[in-house]
C-alpha cells in the first residue's frame, strides 16, 4: 500500500533520525567528523527514498548538488538531513531532521524529527498548542542571537530561551515551550520549509519579518528572515520589527 506524502515525510524524518543516532552511538566519529558522517549517511537515505518513491518530483537537499530542474516542478521535496550539525556533534538534543514537500512554492507537507527527544512532529497530525504562560518566551540562537530578536524581546518583555537548530526552535513554539521564533540572520530553504509546514498545520503564524509570505523552490535558496509565533502575537511582533526600521 503506497504512503501519502505526509506519511512518507514522517517515515523519512524518523528513519534518518534513527540512522543519525546510530552513527553517533557507534563511537567511530567525533566532533566535526561526526557531523559530516551523519549528514552524509542521513542524506543518502533521504535522497534515495525520494527519488525511488516520488521520481517525478523535484528535490532540494542541503547536502546534495542543486539540480535546477526542480524549478520547473510543481512538487519539490526540500530536506535537511541534520539541522543543527553542531548540536548533533555535541551530543545535545536540540537538533532536527527536516522533510518537506513544497507545492507551487507553498510549504504544504512537513515532518520534523527531534531524534534526541524521540519525537516526530507532522503536518498531518496537529495537536493543540498548549496555552502560554503570563510572560512571553522567545527562542533565540544559543550562539548568535539576532539583534532584531533581542530588541523585540526587550520591547515585549519576553524571556529569552537559547536553543540550537532552527527546527528545534520552531518546534519549541509548536510544542508550547516558547511563543515566538524570530530569525533575521539569514537561512536557507531547507532550514525552514518543514518546520513552517508543521507550524502552519498547528495554526501558528508563519511569515517573513515584514509580514510577507514565505515562498519556496526559488532559484536563490537563501531566505533572509522568518517569524513563527502564536497568531495572537503576530501583529504586535510585526509592529515592533517595523518600528526598528
Amino acid at each position: 500500500m503506497s504512503m501519502s506524502d505526509a506519511e512518507l515525510a514522517a517515515h523519512l524524518a524518523q528513519d534518518a533520525g534513527r540512522i543519525l543516532l546510530e552513527v553517533r552511538d557507534s563511537g567511530h566519529y567525533h566532533g566535526k567528523d561526526l557531523g559530516r558522517a551523519g549528514d552524509t549517511e542521513a542524506n543518502a537515505v533521504l535522497v534515495a527514498a525520494v527519488r525511488a518513491l516520488r521520481p517525478e518530483d523535484g528535490l532540494l537537499s542541503e547536502e546534495e548538488k542543486d539540480n535546477p530542474a526542480r524549478l520547473g516542478k510543481q512538487r519539490v521535496w526540500i530536506v535537511d538531513p541534520v539541522d543543527g550539525t553542531r548540536e548533533y556533534g555535541e551530543g545535545r538534543t536540540d537538533w532536527a531532521v527536516h522533510v518537506a514537500l513544497a507545492v507551487d512554492g507553498v510549504p504544504s507537507v512537513g515532518a520534523v524529527a527531534l531524534p534526541g527527544l524521540d519525537l516526530v512532529l507532522r503536518s498531518d497530525s496537529p495537536a493543540p498548542v498548549p496555552p502560554p504562560p503570563e510572560r512571553l518566551r522567545m527562542v533565540v540562537s544559543r550562539t548568535r542571537p539576532a539583534r532584531e530578536a533581542l530588541a523585540v524581546a526587550e520591547a515585549l518583555d519576553a524571556e529569552l530561551v537559547p536553543m540550537g537548530s532552527a527546527g528545534a526552535k520552531a518546534m519549541a513554539v509548536v510544542r508550547g515551550e516558547a511563543d515566538i521564533y524570530l530569525h533575521s540572520g539569514g537561512q536557507y530553504e531547507w532550514d525552514s520549509c518543514a518546520p513552517v509546514a508543521v507550524a502552519i498545520a498547528h495554526g501558528l503564524h508563519c511569515s517573513r519579518i515584514d509580514g510577507s509570505p514565505l515562498v519556496y523552490n526559488r532559484a536563490d535558496t537563501f531566505m533572509p528572515d522568518l517569524l513563527i509565533c502564536r497568531q495572537e502575537h503576530a501583529g504586535r511582533v510585526l509592529q515592533e520589527i517595523a518600528a526598528l526600521g
